[in-house]
């Protein structure tokens, strides 16, 4: 593809008005094409998407916000992918403003069984606060939400299910959390302990850069996948799948504030604002593990 920086000759020379126009806008074509190949593409529709699902995540009560950020998650693509069904007994670790929880709770509520472990209450305070907000929103509405069996995942405290009653554990973007705390080992096997024999875990996260020894802290946010891999199975899991569905090429991983300099949190404000906008969301990993 040619690159847009060579048409800079057609503005040193005067064109015919014609001319000009063929010439513009045959610039405006390149620079769009490039634009598209540098964009993160769309993940192909699964195979069967199960309605009840789809009917979760197209639920008018799911808040603007959240709905906003479903071309940056494909939450339908990603939760197929898991192998997610609604008689399930499903594990939620750390679900931070409820997006997974908005569309698990109505979808397993008829038949299933939600457990959802939060982080351990007087060891952060904005974690804290978060808890409270969950709380307040998600127990609140029962006839939507079902019954949600609220555990704990933190120091000391690894107990998010009944030991082999899961079929599904699940966790979006808190590897690096628990990294940075010093209990990641713990919760991985948590998340073995809760399982079924045959129990699927699923993990999302910031994807860290090749080229740079893993910080242990992850300090950035990001999280090498082979490291990932390496915990999950150091904690007995077997990697079955991947997916590229959340992958993003236009992230550069060497921002000012790590991850959190990108949206949704967008931690520099005002300031390059459009700027990381256009970057969109993380790099983000998709892996899918079983308990043998």
């Amino acid at each position: 593809m040619p690159n847009p920086t060579s048409l800079t000759s057609l503005h040193a020379t005067r064109l015919r008005p014609a001319t000009l126009l063929s010439a513009t806008l045959l610039a405006a074509t390149i620079v769009i094409l490039a634009a598209c190949a540098s964009a993160p593409s769309a993940p192909s529709a699964p195979a069967h998407v199960d309605p009840a699902l789809a009917a979760a995540v197209a639920s008018p009560e799911r808040p603007a916000a959240a709905v906003a950020r479903d071309p940056a998650r494909h939450p339908v693509e990603e939760l197929t992918f898991f192998g997610l069904a609604q008689s399930q007994t499903v594990v939620e670790l750390w679900p931070g403003g409820g997006y997974w929880t908005d569309i698990l709770g109505p979808y397993l509520a008829p038949h299933g069984h939600y457990y959802v472990a939060l982080s351990k209450a007087g060891v952060d305070a904005d974690e804290d606060a978060g808890v409270a907000r969950w709380r307040k929103r998600f127990t609140s509405q029962p006839v939507r939400y079902g019954t949600i069996t609220q555990t704990t995942l933190g120091p000391g405290e690894f107990d998010i299910a009944p030991p082999g009653s899961a079929d599904l554990v699940l966790t979006f973007r808190n590897l690096h959390n628990w990294m940075d705390a010093g209990y990641a080992p713990e919760a991985l096997a948590a998340c073995f302990r809760a399982l079924k024999p045959g129990g699927i875990f699923g993990i999302e996260e910031h994807r860290g850069r090749n080229d740079r020894p893993q910080d242990p802290k992850a300090e950035d946010g990001y999280v090498r996948q082979d490291y990932t891999i390496t915990l999950a199975q150091q904690a007995g899991f077997v990697l079955i799948g991947s997916s590229e569905m959340l992958a993003n090429p236009r992230d550069t991983k060497d921002w000012v504030d790590g991850v959190w300099t990108l949206p949704p949190t967008l931690s520099q404000k005002d300031k390059d604002r459009e700027r990381y906008i256009a970057v969109g969301e993380a790099d983000n990993f998709v892996l899918k593990f079983r308990k043998p």
